[in-house]
């Protein structure tokens, strides 16, 4: 293994500090971890932000969940307040990878590293959500630039999430069988500003697809789908499906969804 040196503060003030002198933030390690072993990142500064209690919990303020950048899969799955008033990220949380995973990766580290399978990007776009970090507020629209790509400037921590709660959502996820990723995945929520549909697994990064919240804009209903025209062109193709199965699984995921936020 090659050298690099660790540090664990237990404060944001401490943590941030560490960051901005070039050390590279730990969370739940899911990604990060794996492609150390594999060589694919070498940081020679880890800032491991398990201490940092700051960052984590979840509380309820106005009309929106604010939950910390560090509160694992398992506790967004288990919290009463995400439970009562966003169930669909609860059921979000409780679905990525398996156990394991669950107990140890964070939502600041799904959101920051962006995997363009991942799930919790398309809640924080379909819900609206504004991500919080050491030095501003982002907008989930302005964030997600793309593979692995963020709105994130070097030296910035992701501290907390707040999602505005909707009238109804619900997400729908056709997992790959291997990884437990998305191979498609559709959040849906009816919010305050009319219905947001966000799409993860199925191209490059997170997109939300206009056709079908003006569909759904028109008639919150499952057979809203059916007449929207889904471009496959810009869609993933590989050995696990093609572009074109791609966009028939997101008008079937868009659809149970609907139907689930419905009840």
């Amino acid at each position: 293994m090659y050298a690099f040196t660790y540090d664990r503060p237990a404060s944001l003030a401490e943590a941030a500090k560490l960051v901005q002198a070039g050390g590279q933030a730990l969370a739940g390690g899911q990604t990060m971890l794996a492609s150390m072993k594999q060589r694919l990142m070498q940081p020679e500064k880890l800032v491991d932000l398990s201490r940092v209690s700051e960052l984590s919990g979840v509380r309820k303020e106005g009309d929106q969940l604010v939950v910390g950048a560090m509160t694992k899969h398992c506790d967004v799955e288990q919290n009463a307040l995400v439970k009562q008033h966003i169930p669909a990220l609860a059921a979000l949380a409780g679905g990525i990878g398996d156990r394991q995973v669950r107990a140890m990766g964070t939502l600041g580290g799904s959101v920051a590293n962006n995997d363009p399978a991942a799930c919790y990007p398309s809640a924080v776009m379909a819900l609206g959500a504004t991500i919080h970090t050491t030095t501003r507020k982002i907008a989930a629209d302005d964030f997600f630039l793309g593979m692995y790509a963020t709105a994130l400037q070097e030296g910035e921590l992701i501290t907390a999430v707040s999602f505005p709660i909707p009238k109804r959502a619900s997400y729908a996820k056709f997992k790959q069988g291997a990884s437990r990723f998305a191979m498609v995945g559709v959040f849906v929520a009816d919010t305050a500003q009319g219905p947001r549909v966000a799409v993860t697994g199925a191209a490059n990064g997170v997109f939300r697809h206009a056709g079908l919240e003006a569909a759904l804009a028109n008639k919150f209903a499952p057979e809203s789908v059916a007449g929207v025209s889904i471009d496959a062109s810009g869609l993933n193709s590989d050995i696990h499906a093609s572009s074109e199965y791609r966009a028939q699984l997101i008008k079937v995921q868009t659809r149970r969804a609907v139907q689930e936020a419905l009840g």
